[in-house]
């Protein structure tokens, strides 16, 4: 076998969901760089305008309503022929979040459950159906250390942040819609996979970094870029027996 190029991401079409946010800008720039044509999708466009690479499309999308999903996807397909690459970086949330346990309102909880993990469902479904069609297809969702760990509150003492609740649920039920559509799609050559990060560094307190980065073997934060590369593995051939797997890049955080 010829391993050159075994990361490439040449000729094929991505979809990046959330993708003028702080990991989806990277995210997009990176599968750019390997070749891919990349409609990067948000809500906002300015958040994207200044990414800028000949192989980049901006997509207007929200994955909280399902027309908008269905139509994201029906344009991509009918403008590239095909959708190879689904990459859900997409993060709606609510006004209120980050309220303390005992603060959070039950709509809210709700709200932000439907839309979030409800939204990952959509475009999932969306994009599989996409890619049963073409018999190939590679779909990465961003899930998080606190979707299979709890969350360790010690590093929020002193700082107005906190772990939300609903946080921890949604990406705890993203890994497991992730291996659900992996055992369902396989037969169509469709896989399905999540990555879990640890904390990026996003200018957090000086407080909750340092008692962060103790507890963490690489003695540090992660950057937005350092997520490139586990999404870049799952979404090339590189990746082709592997499906249903959540890969963490948490500097080891989950180790302990």
């Amino acid at each position: 076998m010829n391993y050159k190029g075994l990361f490439s991401c040449a000729n094929k079409v991505a979809l990046v969901t959330g993708g003028g946010g702080l990991i989806g800008r990277e995210i997009t720039r990176g599968l750019a760089e390997f070749g891919a044509l990349v409609y990067t999708a948000d809500t906002d466009r300015e958040k994207a305008a200044d990414i800028h690479d000949d192989n980049i499309k901006f997509l207007q999308l929200d994955i909280t309503a399902e027309d908008s999903v269905n139509n994201a996807i029906s344009e991509v397909a009918g403008q590239s022929g095909r959708l190879d690459i689904l990459v859900n970086c997409a993060y709606p949330r609510t006004s209120d979040w980050g309220a303390k346990f005992e603060d959070i309102k039950f709509g809210s909880w709700k709200e932000n459950v439907n839309n979030h993990l409800g939204g990952h469902f959509l475009i999932c479904r969306a994009a599989a159906e996409q890619m049963k069609k073409q018999g190939s297809g590679s779909i990465i969702n961003l899930a998080s250390i606190y979707g299979v760990t709890a969350p360790d509150f010690s590093v929020y003492e002193g700082t107005p942040m906190t772990m939300p609740a609903a946080y921890a649920s949604i990406k705890s039920g993203i890994i497991s819609l992730t291996r659900y559509i992996a055992a369902y799609y396989g037969k169509y050559n469709v896989r399905s996979n999540a990555v879990s990060p640890g904390g990026v560094f996003d200018g957090q307190p000086d407080s909750f970094v340092e008692r962060y980065s103790q507890k963490t073997p690489l003695g540090r934060m992660g950057r937005p870029d350092e997520i490139v590369g586990a999404v870049m593995y799952l979404a090339s051939d590189a990746s082709s027996y592997v499906t249903g797997e959540n890969i963490m890049v948490d500097g080891g955080w989950t180790v302990w």
